[in-house]
């Protein structure tokens, strides 16, 4: 009860006496809380009306006072928390039921006949905003700030704070209104409110000046919330931010400080002026500008200004009105100090603007989930998801747990499916500090298997969908319905015609609306045109589609999404990339997109969109694997043949072809299991497997056979004459075969499968002696159909086998020009494989030409890259090379090591032509070294290998190298014919080592006769 009117609302504080100290903090910082609507009334001079009426008079209003407020109460579902004599505290959950209630309850005041003809005057506070709820009543800030407001009345009057007049403006009761009674200070409360009086018929509408409190023009300048103990990581964008301050000289230093709901922007930018407060004497003033509170319209500059001048010491009769003259006098009051001001959770840059200091010397720290593109001169720190490391911090820090620290595997899953975002880690550190008998990996598995994770990222009437949902509802309708989409998506990244795809709408359309969506903060955009979700992001978004969206627009929405990526992948990017032509199926069984496609015309831009759709386009095919699409299945990964065959991981291929090989039968589609069996067989003869590649492969010709497709005939014959070539078992076969497909292909007209006939040919030719017949076939047909097509990746294999020829017959400079062309082509494709034959090929003439320092560097990065991507082939023939090089240098131990592992490959690979050029090469070394029989033994190995797989090349140097060891026996006669069978080999096919074994010849020969005569 007050004493007539003297002392405000003195029951109330009695009340809410136990406030805690809340600011306007992100949610994993802050206690739970409620937000509700607050009403506080009392009967204004009751004690001087209890001196008039008497006791028993005094009771009778009372009854009625309280018959009518618990009246309005429990008609607009108000709850009443509290009551002291004539005074109650009530709240609503809706300020719009809270304003009918008064309403009523004024009106039927007024109305009422009360004893000795006497009028009972009720002043009212409205106010909305958040408590909690603990054992002693509601607890927080706002509550006091509602009485305070009650307390500023007159009797008969009812007075709404801004946040509560904003809320109700447009749901105010038939004939009512709100007036504006400009902005006041409220007693022991730092920040200013503007005050609306509510007015409605039957109610008083004229009052006295409100009871402002004395000296309210007094300025705050420090009213930054406390910083947090709690608070972690960030220390590059605050050192950034520090260094950024102390730099700014005389201008006003403007810092948009944006990131995703949840990741902590609030905590960084409060921490970041309690870390710069030395530097601003003139104070340091924290501003919420409510662009995300729940309830509440952002704060209008207007109103914004008039709290900034209220703290700045402005008397409230001094402020003007408009937003012009108030932002004047603001810029004039900070004109020479140097002020820290933090405006929090901005709408807009439109919000921002007309609050900014004009003179330098200040500060200016604005939070957003909005990139705040508009606002000049201010620079942007985006804040990401905390690092693994920091995110652990976190979560053990907020769990205080006995026990757990940042290197439990549990705390690192636990963050890492929380997705290292702050408010998420907070929710579920909380979980286990409020519930010891749980365990962190208990919480962990549980997350893991949870269909929702966001469900289990909730403390009391918080949540993590919750917070999410604010920066979805500021999106337009059709904004609303991509982002939806957008979680029905199976990939990781998106561009915009993917979007455009599952919105089923143009391509202009979905440009803007991923930059809408990019401008909220909820989409990431990690490289140029492509935006992604964060994971918890995608499951919000997701779980918003299944509820919202009816299940037949999802299924249309995902259908239209894998047809766009199926019809591109498919006609463009595979139709560019590669190796053959292939008979497709029936144009009717093509899936046309309804959406955009991108233009990809030559193969570099071809694989630029395969490799950077790569993730999405496997998650397509696994999504079609699960949901047994076994058509979308064979489609997809033989779209995806060329990417797979080129990047990899070959495994992975392995299974790809073989699950499309089984939908292929599970839908009797012959063509399609002929296709996906070619597929295999090339990618099961990269990794070596060479038994099973002649299997695949010979499956796929016979079912080509049975179905007439001489195209897919020429192209399993094809790769089996390389599988052939490759196990060095049949040379001749391998080239029967390769001459079939060749005539095929040529008797269809089709180029590219005879420039890739002919480079094979040549290849299968130059193993057998057949030089020139190599050369023929690989320069001046395939070399020329390649480049007659614009086919630059048939260009580089072609230059990379051309230049091997040309080296083996002498032609160095000719093999040095072909491989640098070759090398130069895939570094431009990204073609990591043809980079590194080139540079082994590169590493083997510079060998040849004496620069053993050049040859190692290229030898040795190629074998990188072979490692890298586990080609075996590869890496055996550069370690042969290293090995080469090695011992031309004088590094014996390291020769031999690299030839015993390239041997080694080659025997696991059944690779017999990279075997005995190995053990010629082992052969060499130990002669070298001075080991003349073992020597002999490793030549007389490649000589026996070399005659059974008909490697005239490989028989030569066998000869040579046997002829070497007799000579350092002292059998100079068996040497002289060991080496006279080398030459008419070499001289035979062709080959670079004539001349040298020539002149080993001849000086054996001139010696032998000066050594009988002396």
């Amino acid at each position: 009860m007050s004493r007539a009117g003297l002392e405000p609302a003195g029951e109330w504080f009695r009340w809410v006496a136990a406030a805690v100290s809340c600011g306007p903090w992100p949610a994993f910082y802050a206690v739970p809380v409620e937000t509700l609507t607050f009403l506080f009334t009392d009967i204004e001079g009751s004690t001087a009306l209890l001196r008039r009426v008497g006791q028993g008079g005094y009771a009778q209003v009372l009854a009625g006072h309280h018959s009518i407020i618990r009246s309005g109460l429990a008609a607009h579902g108000g709850r009443e928390v509290d009551t002291q004599g004539d005074a109650f505290f009530a709240v609503f959950s809706s300020p719009a039921a809270c304003v009918a209630a008064v309403t009523e309850m004024q009106q039927a005041l007024e109305a009422r006949a009360w004893p000795a003809g006497e009028h009972v005057r009720v002043r009212m506070g409205v106010h909305t905003g958040e408590a909690s709820k603990t054992a002693t009543g509601l607890v927080g800030l706002d509550v006091h700030r509602a009485a305070r407001v009650a307390a500023l009345g007159h009797g008969g009057q009812v007075l709404l704070s801004q946040t509560s007049a904003a809320l109700v403006r447009d749901a105010l009761p038939p004939g009512a209104a709100l007036t504006d009674l400009g902005v006041h200070r409220l007693k022991d409360l730092a920040g200013p409110e503007q005050i609306f009086q509510l007015a409605a018929a039957g109610l008083q509408a004229e009052f006295p000046p409100l009871r402002t409190v004395p000296g309210g023009a007094a300025a705050a300048a420090r009213t930054l919330p406390r910083d947090l103990a709690s608070f972690t990581g960030r220390q590059h964008e605050l050192a950034e931010l520090v260094d950024a301050a102390a730099g700014s000289g005389g201008v006003v230093g403007i810092h948009a400080i944006g990131g995703m709901a949840g990741v902590g922007k609030t905590a960084f930018a409060v921490h970041a002026a309690h870390r710069l407060a030395g530097r601003f004497p003139a104070g340091q003033i924290f501003l919420p500008l409510h662009g995300h509170t729940p309830g509440q319209r952002p704060v209008d500059p207007g109103d914004a200004l008039a709290s900034l001048l209220l703290t700045a010491g402005v008397p409230a009769a001094q402020i003007p009105p408009g937003v012009e003259a108030r932002m004047a006098l603001w810029r004039d009051r900070l004109a020479g100090r140097q002020l820290l001001l933090v405006l929090d959770d901005a709408a807009s840059s439109e919000q921002v603007r007309p609050l900014l200091p004009g003179t330098g010397g200040s500060l200016v720290l604005v939070t957003s989930r909005r990139h705040l593109s508009a606002l000049d001169d201010a620079r942007t720190i985006s804040l990401d998801t905390l690092p693994p490391g920091e995110a652990a911090g976190l979560l053990v820090q907020l769990a205080a747990r006995p026990g757990l620290g940042p290197a439990d595997p549990a705390v690192a899953e636990i963050t890492r499916l929380c997705g290292y975002l702050p408010l998420a880690i907070g929710m579920v550190a909380r979980q286990l500090h409020h519930h010891p008998a749980w365990s962190a990996a208990g919480r962990a598995a549980e997350l893991a298997a949870a269909v929702d994770r966001l469900e289990l990222m909730a403390t009391e009437n918080l949540s993590v969908a919750a917070a999410f949902d604010l920066s979805y509802e500021d999106l337009a309708p059709d904004q609303q319905r991509l982002f939806r989409r957008l979680g029905l998506h199976p990939g990781a990244d998106v561009d915009a015609y993917a979007a455009a795809a599952l919105d089923g709408t143009g391509l202009p359309a979905a440009r803007r609306r991923l930059e809408a969506l990019y401008d909220q903060y909820l989409l990431t955009e990690p490289a140029r045109s492509r935006y992604r979700l964060h994971d918890l992001i995608r499951e919000h978004a997701r779980a918003l589609a299944e509820r919202l969206d009816p299940d037949s627009d999802r299924d249309q929405a995902a259908a239209r999404l894998l047809d766009y990526y199926q019809h591109t992948a498919a006609l463009t990017a595979e139709a560019r990339l590669a190796r053959q032509s292939r008979t497709r199926p029936a144009p009717a069984a093509l899936t046309s997109p309804s959406s955009a496609v991108p233009d990809l015309p030559d193969q570099t831009r071809a694989l630029s969109w395969a490799r950077a759709e790569r993730a999405n386009l496997l998650a397509c095919l696994d999504q079609a694997t699960r949901t047994g699409q076994h058509a979308r299945v064979v489609a997809l990964t033989a779209a995806m043949a060329a990417l797979l065959r080129y990047d990899g991981p070959w495994t992975d291929a392995i299974t790809r072809h073989t699950t499309a090989v089984q939908a292929a039968r599970h839908l009797g589609d012959r063509l399609g299991e002929a296709n996906a069996l070619n597929d295999l067989g090339v990618v099961r003869r990269l990794t070596g497997d060479y038994p099973g590649a002649a299997r695949d492969l010979e499956e796929a010709l016979g079912i080509y056979r049975d179905l007439g497709d001489r195209l897919g005939q020429a192209n399993a014959l094809n790769d089996l004459g390389v599988v052939r070539y490759l196990t060095g078992d049949d040379y001749p076969g391998a080239a029967e075969v390769q001459e079939e497909a060749l005539g095929i292909y040529r008797d269809l007209g089709d180029r590219l499968g005879q420039a890739n006939a002919l480079n094979d040919l040549g290849l299968t030719r130059r193993q057998t002696g057949d030089y020139p017949g190599a050369a023929d076939a690989q320069e001046e047909e395939a070399l020329g159909i390649y480049r007659d097509l614009g086919d630059r990746l048939g260009q580089a294999n072609a230059l990379n086998d051309l230049g091997l020829t040309r080296r083996q017959t002498g032609d160095y400079p000719g093999a040095a020009d072909a491989q640098e062309e070759a090398l130069g082509i895939c570094r431009d494709l990204g073609d990591r494989l043809g980079e590194a034959d080139a540079l082994t090929e590169l590493g083997a003439v510079q060998q040849a030409t004496g620069d053993y320092r050049g040859a190692a560097d290229a030898v040795e990065a190629a074998l990188g890259i072979y490692r890298d991507r586990g080609e075996r082939l590869g890496e055996a023939n550069a370690l042969n090379e290293l090995g080469g090089v090695r011992r031309l240098t004088g590094d014996y131990p390291g020769a031999a090591g690299a030839l015993e592992e390239a041997l080694g490959i080659y025997r696991d690979l059944g690779n017999r032509g990279g075997e005995v050029e190995a053990l010629n090469e082992v052969g060499t070394l130990h002669r070298v070294r001075g080991d003349a029989d073992r020597a002999r033994v490793c030549h007389r190995q490649a000589l026996d290998l070399a005659r059974q797989i008909d490697s005239s090349w490989d028989e030569a140097h066998a000869l040579a190298g046997l002829a070497r060891c007799a000579l350092a026996a002292g059998r100079t006669a068996d040497a002289a014919a060991g080496l006279r069978q080398a030459q008419e080999i070499f001289q035979r096919i062709g080959a670079a080592e004539t001349i040298g074994v020539a002149a080993e010849l001849e000086a054996l020969t001139d010696a032998r006769p000066a050594a009988q005569g002396s």
